[in-house]
């Protein structure tokens, strides 16, 4: 089978700069989720048509496994697959998709194909109790499909019937290359109606087939910023109602939000208003506490993040105790048993196993040993303006509060240094390493007072 995505519509009614199909949902491209699924159904040929904002459309999902053919100008649906036509094989069948309907599920394509079979046309077909705007399917006596009709050229009784058309259909590619070539737009809209082919395999003894989605969403197509937001809804509680199913506990489902994959292992538990990006993989009894951001990242079984914690592109162990207000950047990767607490911020850095850095800390550029405290306000000053440099922490090392560590530096295994240290020197395994000025008293020093208005 191959596929015909149509993509070329302009979708004034976004009110966007970017072209609709590039509009996301779950933080992908709507296009992008189309392109995904038909992946998944492993055709043979992927030919999308597009047109308004095309040339960002193929910068930003060109693939090679993608052609691409632009509709100028743009006539209608019909005009649309004419456009791919030198694509396609007249051997094949062809899928005709839409990038704005981004919900398409893989298990509804696959019976579509296997209902058109080499020989028929296969339409996707729903059942609205509210059908305005849609195409009606128009069958005969024995509830055989006869026509399509537009609801701006359909009669009254023709605009009763509930059951419409989607617009995503198979049909072979030699018969659907005659239809497209016999097509006029005598119509309301001027346009050339894929829809019309319809009653030319009707009139062609070819037989007309239906079948109905999994799910209504996977038919539903975005026209508006707010049919963006339900769409987007919808997807979320499906992806809400899977990870349930699977195990996790859900404090709310509907205040969960994934863009990319998430897998989670057994007794996962997951707070309020979590958003999820890129791939992240949360091992067995994980618990997330209430709006957190995980991008890219995976967590070890029975490790906690607490509120309001940022974990982005992190390898992390068992039994990790994080935040809240915690930040771990790129490149960190954390053993198991290892404390992050409030205001603590890690990037591209080693910790090891039973290490603790509880308050107001920054590590960056650091590979720290096992069994280290790190003390409230302690930084590792890593940047010199135009390079960075790594710091080297020791195992069974005690930091004491508002140190500074200024890289290139090493701290020996088991030294301890005292608060206030601004280390600029490698410290000696073992020892105890002080840098700090002088206490001293004044006395009779006396505190400046506000003068009053008119003192001189």
């Amino acid at each position: 089978m191959e596929v015909v995505v149509l993509a070329a519509g302009q979708g004034k009614r976004m009110r966007s700069v970017l072209p609709k199909v590039l509009q996301p949902i779950a933080g992908k491209p709507m296009l992008a989720h189309v392109l995904d699924t038909v992946r998944a159904v492993e055709v043979r040929k992927i030919c999308v048509v597009y047109g308004h904002g095309g040339e960002l459309v193929r910068e930003r999902l060109d693939a090679p496994d993608l052609a691409w053919a632009r509709q100028e100008p743009q006539l209608g649906t019909g005009h649309a697959v004419m456009q791919a036509l030198p694509h396609l094989n007249d051997a094949e069948m062809a899928l005709v998709l839409y990038g704005d309907v981004p919900l398409i599920g893989v298990r509804t394509l696959r019976r579509l194909e296997q209902a058109a079979g080499r020989e028929r046309v296969a339409l996707l077909t729903v059942n609205l109790d509210e059908p305005t705007g849609y195409g009606r399917i128009i069958r005969d006596e024995a509830g055989r499909v006869r026509r399509i009709v537009e609801e701006k050229d359909a009669s009254g009784d023709e605009r009763r019937v509930r059951e419409v058309n989607t617009g995503v259909l198979v049909a072979p590619v030699a018969l659907l290359r005659d239809w497209l070539g016999r097509l006029t737009n005598d119509n309301a809209q001027g346009e050339y109606y894929l829809t019309d082919i319809i009653g030319m395999a009707v009139d062609g003894g070819i037989e007309v087939v239906t079948e109905q989605p999994d799910h209504l969403a996977e038919t539903l197509g975005v026209n508006n910023k707010a049919q963006l937001a339900e769409l987007e809804r919808s997807h979320q509680r499906a992806i809400a109602q899977r990870l349930m199913e699977e195990g996790a506990t859900l404090i709310d489902p509907a205040r969960i939000d994934v863009r990319g994959e998430l897998v989670c292992g057994r007794d996962v538990e997951i707070d309020v208003n979590c958003v999820f990006e890129g791939r992240v993989t949360l091992a067995d009894g994980v618990r997330i506490g209430a709006n957190c951001v995980i991008r890219n990242a995976r967590i070890g079984a029975g490790s906690r993040i607490a509120p309001f914690s940022h974990i982005e592109d992190t390898e992390m162990g068992e039994v990790c105790v994080i935040g809240p207000y915690a930040r771990t950047r790129p490149g960190t990767v954390l053993a198991d048993d290892v404390h992050l607490g409030n205001f603590v911020e890690v990037k591209n850095s080693r910790i090891e196993a039973h290490s603790k850095a509880n308050h107001l800390a920054y590590v960056g550029d650091a590979d720290v040993g096992q069994r280290v405290n790190i003390g409230a306000g302690t930084i590792t000053c890593n940047y010199d303006g135009a390079n960075k440099f790594r710091t080297v922490i020791e195992d069974d090392v005690f930091i004491g509060s508002d140190t500074q560590l200024v890289a290139p530096v090493t701290v020996g295994r088991g030294a301890t240094l005292g608060a206030g240290t601004t280390l600029s020197k490698d410290a000696p395994a073992g020892q105890l390493t002080v840098s700090r000025a002088k206490q001293i008293s004044i006395p009779g020093w006396k505190r400046p007072v506000k003068q009053k208005p008119g003192e001189a």
